[in-house]
């Protein structure tokens, strides 16, 4: 699904990102709750250009977050809690990073299991969150992409959690 946002960018830069497992649901500028096959419901949440995922009792949070140091590790690995996530950030040369975010655009525009928020005033300004429906080893996985044009960055991130 993709939305056109009218709010402005909360978030400058990759660097400002930070991950937080747990806490309150900040407010959104769009919310798409998703039913999986087997049951698992999720919600996808568009936060200035970050996200929040809220799978059953873990809550996911990627964002400038108030009070907190900016840190997003490249890699977390909670084998305990069955949750793994990693970071990349991308500086494409070029007119790479438009190039990416157009076909990221165009291929999650139908997807009945995305979100793509668009910014206004630059239509490479995205938060992209895309959920695998029914991965084949018992878990459930989603990614995500933060879009930031003025800095040239491409955020990616990929989240399992074991049910």
């Amino acid at each position: 699904m993709l939305v056109a946002l009218d709010a402005p960018y909360v978030d400058t830069r990759a660097a400002d990102l930070s991950l937080a497992l747990g806490g309150p649901e900040h407010p959104a500028l769009h919310v798409r709750e998703l039913t999986l096959p087997g049951g698992l419901r999720l919600r996808l949440r568009l936060l200035g250009a970050s996200h929040q995922v809220i799978c059953g009792d873990l809550t996911e949070t990627v964002a400038c977050l108030p009070g907190r140091p900016p840190h997003l590790p490249d890699a977390l690995h909670d084998e305990t809690a069955g949750y793994r996530f990693t970071a990349t950030v991308l500086r494409p040369a070029g007119d790479g990073l438009r190039t990416r975010v157009a076909a990221l655009r165009a291929e999650l525009a139908d997807d009945p299991y995305a979100l793509v928020g668009v910014f206004p005033g630059d239509e490479d300004a995205v938060t992209a969150l895309a959920v695998r429906p029914a991965p084949p080893d018992g878990s459930v996985a989603w990614r995500t992409w933060h879009a930031y044009p003025q800095t040239n960055e491409l955020v990616l991130t990929e989240t399992v959690v074991e049910l």
